[in-house]
């Protein structure tokens, strides 16, 4: 694993990560809001060993990338980061964007910049969102936006709260990355405080409209992977995808909530290996 950097048109430095190769052909992974790029280094590395390049990156306000001084988090400016970065990678990447990333993704590809990718994977976002679950996602993000936590292992309590479903690591050091501790001792989450704000107060800019727009007009390869359990995607809204994106293909991975990769790493990058193995056999360019 090597660290990377990419510039963004409005002046921040993204950071990342890669894994592999840079002669194989590149896999952009973008994480959701409120994750960082560690998220993907079980699915990096394996995708690596299988013959690509896995680049993932820290979002704008995220990890160790860049805040953004101006409060800039609309989807926009994430799809325009993603747009640039796919620019600066050896050839065009196959993108794969969990949450926010995706639709990121979804507006850079259908909107913004076609072409700009080989493939598109959404991981458990689609345009059509169910409103309770975007709350519960938006709840846990805002809970100790201020106060923060005394300790990480406070944090973990907080987080095992959230994804009951999901065994508790024995260990809770692996979460201190995704926090940093301030002046007063108290740890809060890596990304930028006016990130969530700024979700809270421009969601309506995500609109379903817009996004099923977005969607109608893609052409590339696109695959919808949905947790099972997800509290965003239900089975209708999936439907609803792939009724505006009917050359897409569906993976629904059993015992996976919103946090596909996460619950269920290895079915995860098993259906997008097999996605991305695909490409390869239609000499996808």
């Amino acid at each position: 694993m090597l660290d990377v950097t990419f510039n963004t048109p409005s002046g921040l430095t993204i950071r990342g990560s890669r894994w592999g190769n840079d002669s194989a052909p590149p896999v952009l992974l973008g994480h959701g809001g409120g994750q960082t790029r560690h998220a993907w280094r079980q699915t990096a590395e394996l995708l690596s060993k299988a013959g690509w390049l896995a680049v993932a990156i820290d979002l704008r306000g995220h990890g160790d990338s860049d805040w953004a001084a101006d409060g800039a988090y609309q989807i926009e400016a994430f799809a325009d980061d993603l747009i640039a970065i796919a620019g600066q990678l050896p050839s065009r990447p196959a993108i794969v964007g969990a949450s926010l990333s995706g639709l990121a993704a979804l507006i850079a590809e259908g909107e913004l910049a076609p072409g700009s990718f080989r493939s598109l994977t959404l991981v458990d976002i689609t345009p059509r969102m169910d409103p309770v679950g975007v709350m519960k996602v938006l709840g846990f993000m805002h809970a100790h936006l201020e106060d923060g936590f005394t300790s990480v292992d406070q944090a973990a309590e907080a987080v095992a709260a959230y994804l009951p479903h999901r065994e508790r690591a024995r260990s809770s050091e692996g979460l201190r990355r995704s926090l940093r501790r301030g002046p007063d001792g108290r740890y809060r989450w890596h990304w930028d405080p006016n990130f969530i704000r700024n979700v809270v107060t421009t969601r309506e800019e995500r609109r379903f409209e817009r996004l099923e727009e977005a969607a109608a007009r893609l052409s590339l390869p696109v695959q919808l992977i949905r947790g099972r359990m997800s509290e965003l995607v239900t089975p209708e809204a999936a439907e609803a995808f792939l009724q505006v994106v009917p050359h897409a293909r569906f993976d629904d991975i059993s015992g996976a909530g919103h946090m596909v990769a996460g619950d269920r790493n290895d079915a995860f990058t098993g259906a997008v290996r097999d996605f991305l193995e695909g490409l390869e056999g239609e000499g996808n360019a």
